[in-house]
């Protein structure tokens, strides 16, 4: 018993260690494609082996180290207080929401460019596009009158892609505070649009999702 105990715990200081070297090598790096996994695995001091068996491949890699940076607003947005938890009148969480996702991705700039274009196949398919996207349709479910949430909420996380904030914020050189601004203002006139002629509005979701 002792010796799987520590055995986890090795187990558990590897995936750390890994996850710390490739935080880093990221922060470094110009681009994310410089970044591969004999590089992490080396930064780290363990085998190719033990990485691909941690987290099966570079995507594994990256969505875990996502995951991990991500983890603070993930129990904001489901336990915690306002403007994120769930006890938030919707239109005040909705663009709290997305402002938390931007600046998510303005403080991770290059991680979330590199999970977002090396994913492989749809990215509206990958699971934390999901998860944000079934979260924000739920809360603008609940907003009466306003169409179409799943569209809607589809068009605002549009709003927020990685490749978009990088175009913005590391070639345009548009200042972080008017970045935001400019998501603020654009949810704005979202949520003020009445119903469109002919268009239902959106049912209130009956199952809480998971965040």
């Amino acid at each position: 018993m002792p010796e799987r105990r520590s055995s986890r715990k090795d187990a558990i200081r590897s995936r750390e260690a890994v996850l710390a070297a490739a935080d880093a090598l990221f922060a470094r790096r110009e681009s994310p494609e410089d970044v591969t996994m004999a590089d992490v695995a080396a930064a780290a001091g363990v085998g190719k082996g033990t990485l691909f068996r941690a987290f099966g491949d570079r995507a594994g890699l990256l969505r875990a180290l996502y995951e991990a940076r991500l983890e603070p607003i993930r129990q904001a947005v489901e336990t915690g207080p306002q403007p994120l938890g769930p006890a938030t009148p919707p239109r005040e969480r909705v663009p709290a929401l997305l402002d938390a996702l931007l600046c998510f991705k303005l403080d991770n700039r290059r991680l979330a460019l590199a999970l977002e274009e090396g994913g492989g196949g749809s990215p509206y398919r990958a699971e934390h596009y999901e998860r944000w996207h079934t979260l924000l349709r739920s809360v603008l479910e609940q907003i009466p009158g306003l169409p179409d949430s799943a569209f809607t909420a589809h068009a605002l996380l549009a709003a927020t892609r990685a490749d978009l904030v990088e175009h913005l914020v590391g070639e345009v050189r548009v200042p972080r505070d008017r970045v935001r601004a400019q998501l603020a203002s654009f949810v704005t006139g979202v949520l003020a649009s009445g119903p469109l002629h002919g268009s239902p509005a959106g049912e209130v979701a009956e199952e809480k999702p998971s965040f």
